[in-house]
């Protein structure tokens, strides 16, 4: 699905609460999605956009509990923010759940307004790494375009180095950098070396790996 309208999905096994939370989250506009178990959860692909899961914490029959599918997703490196519910009262669940990363967990009955307090910090959250994706995936696509020198001379920058130290770094004359330099900047749409070790840095710690793998300048492989 291409929308990115937020999606609550519920899962409970209590069918008067199931609607009762979807109701409730369509009021507020949000599209819902009412899972009975968790089992017909995993089996759901979730759509694109923001989203948030309301979870029970126990389900009958031999279906894996919250805690269970809350470890799936992790597992799975799906991040899906959670918010449990529970009609029981157990410290040690709570605490893992919350331990795990969950939003909320909230003992029923609740209020109102407390879940949708919930679910709107657990969007926020979704929203703000869906961001962050869009960010990483665009910095990554323009980095992929340099070449490998501009990549070594990038990399030089963000270390602080001027172009007189990067041609004596690379063995180069100083224009040449200055010239692929001028090419990296252009392509890579900053104006700065601030921007240039702000880019790096919001391509995570994975990124060191990365430049290794492509781009094998002597100054990398250990050599001067």
């Amino acid at each position: 699905m291409g929308s990115n309208q937020a999606t609550v999905y519920v899962v409970d096994d209590e069918l008067q609460i199931r609607n009762a939370i979807g109701s409730l989250c369509e009021e507020t506009g949000h599209q819902v999605k009412l899972f009975a178990s968790t089992e017909e959860f995993l089996a759901q692909s979730l759509d694109v956009g923001p989203s948030c899961l309301v979870l029970d914490v126990r389900f009958p029959g031999t279906s894996p509990t919250g805690l269970e599918l809350q470890r799936t997703l992790a597992q799975s490196g799906v991040p899906i923010p959670i918010v449990f519910i529970s009609g029981y009262t157990d410290v040690r669940v709570s605490v893992e759940a919350m331990k795990r990363g969950a939003v909320e967990f909230l003992p029923k009955p609740f209020r109102e307004q407390e879940l949708l307090d919930a679910i709107r910090h657990g969007l926020e959250r979704d929203r703000r790494r869906l961001e962050r994706d869009d960010r990483l995936r665009d910095a990554r696509q323009r980095v992929e375009m340099l070449t490998t020198r501009e990549r070594e001379i990038m990399l030089l920058m963000a270390e602080g180095l001027v172009a007189k130290q990067i041609a004596a770094r690379l063995n180069v004359s100083e224009v040449t950098v200055k010239v692929h330099r001028a090419r990296m900047m252009r392509k890579l749409e900053l104006r700065s070396p601030i921007e240039v070790v702000r880019l790096i840095d919001s391509m995570g710690p994975e990124f060191d790996a990365r430049r290794i793998g492509t781009s094998q300048s002597p100054f990398q492989a250990g050599g001067s």
